[in-house]
């Protein structure tokens, strides 16, 4: 039996482990499309700030460790998959014919559609060589603009903070981290960051980028929609991202927002499965399909799509919760679940403005469904158990409405 995994982030080497685990004999290959080692994104903060060398990124430090394992490594991209075949055309045009196939091709950082987003002082940070680019400009006195305070623009906020740079952070919604804060929690943290010396402004577009005359220090004016010009050493952009799935266009595998995968992390051909950002699996708070871009989804996905390529679809995928933590400069965050609440549902809330503290639990009936939290750092796992459990409260909602930090005492009475 021969197993390809196309994708070399977590979910693909959780994969590659899973299956050897599971089947000694196996054929394995790893396409890694790229020519670093298997690494991990949420690594490349501490490599910017200098905590770690560039190897201190990758997914496994040991250089036999894959080759011990019996699992062949290919740096090729796929170009094309061919589903009535069983084989896919690599970019050095050579052909591979695989039993059963894992995709898990990751995604992509997106660039807008703005005048001079091409220029070589812009760059996204997504991928190590992104990283590599950003060390070299993002040097102590230099003036950085951010493009975007999502998740992906607070990862590295405090990063390059430390490189000691001048930095202006510009975002398009009226809050920061607006897919995981509301309107309070995102104002907290937006005066968290001005208070540790970062100009934020939200609310605010850039419509163009430009390279400057040599009368000017820094190499790019950056105009914005409603404010004077930015002038900077270099433009971090953080917009987001996309799956990676341009390379089936053309295939019988079907896609929408990303590769489409039933509770198997099946897709729609039999011996194709789909992992990690690229795959828009079920999500466990409203059994919708959701691309969930976060590395616990991509290794819960990594190892049940290869239990399932081995055994048979012997196991089920009840979804991921959607779960996001985030550590902005020493002010931890965190999102879980149905963090936004829902129609009909009730919430609790705790708020201490001076030390940007805050709290929110969302109910629907008896249920815990989501939470978001600034400045509190304990009983995640509780809450966790709460929501993945779908625990009926009891007599302990009324009370987690009266005082949402009782939470570990709920949890130990409803286990």
């Amino acid at each position: 039996m021969h197993y390809i995994i196309v994708g070399a982030g977590p979910a693909g080497v959780i994969a590659c482990e899973t299956i050897r685990k599971r089947d000694q004999n196996a054929q394995i290959t790893l396409l890694k499309g790229q020519k670093e080692p298997p690494y991990s994104r949420m690594a490349i903060p501490y490599f910017l700030e200098e905590k770690i060398a560039e190897n201190g990124t990758y997914l496994r430090h040991d250089t036999e460790y894959f080759s011990d394992l019996d699992i062949n490594i290919n740096s090729e991209l796929v170009s094309e998959v061919n589903t009535e075949k069983n084989s896919i055309l690599l970019s050095d045009a050579n052909t591979l014919v695989y039993d059963k196939l894992l995709l898990a091709t990751g995604a992509t950082a997106v660039l807008p559609p703005i005048d001079g987003i091409d220029s070589d002082h812009v760059h996204t940070c997504w991928t190590l060589e992104d990283a590599r680019n950003i060390a070299e400009k993002a040097v102590p006195g230099s003036s950085l603009v951010l493009m975007g305070a999502g998740f992906i623009g607070c990862i590295i906020l405090q990063s390059l903070l430390k490189r000691g740079v001048d930095l202006t952070v510009v975002e398009m919604g009226d809050r920061m981290v607006p897919r995981m804060m509301d309107d309070t929690a995102g104002g907290l943290l937006k005066a968290w960051c001005e208070s540790k010396g970062v100009k934020i402004l939200t609310g605010e577009q850039v419509t163009s980028i430009s390279e400057t005359n040599t009368s000017q220090k820094q190499p790019l004016q950056v105009n914005l929609k409603n404010s004077e010009s930015l002038f900077a050493d270099l433009l971090i952009c953080a917009a987001g991202v996309k799956s990676n799935t341009g390379f089936l266009e053309n295939s019988a595998i079907a896609l929408d927002q990303g590769i489409l995968v039933n509770q198997f992390l099946q897709t729609n051909i039999d011996n194709v499965y789909a992992a990690g950002d690229a795959a828009q699996g079920l999500d466990f708070s409203d059994q919708s399909r959701q691309v969930q871009a976060i590395q616990p989804t991509a290794v819960e996905h990594g190892r049940i799509a290869a239990v399932n390529m081995v055994e048979n679809n012997s196991c089920v995928h009840h979804g991921s919760i959607n779960m996001n933590i985030l550590d902005t400069m020493g002010l931890i965050s965190t999102s879980f679940g149905q963090w936004m609440g829902v129609g009909g549902g009730e919430e609790s809330i705790l708020l201490d403005e001076k030390n940007y503290r805050y709290l929110n639990l969302q109910f629907k009936g008896e249920q815990l469904i989501g939470i978001s939290t600034l400045g509190h750092t304990q009983h995640i796992g509780v809450v966790r158990g709460l929501i993945r459990g779908k625990v009926k409260l009891g007599i302990w909602k009324e009370r987690l409405m009266k005082d949402p930090s009782r939470l570990m005492e709920a949890y130990l009475a409803n286990v």
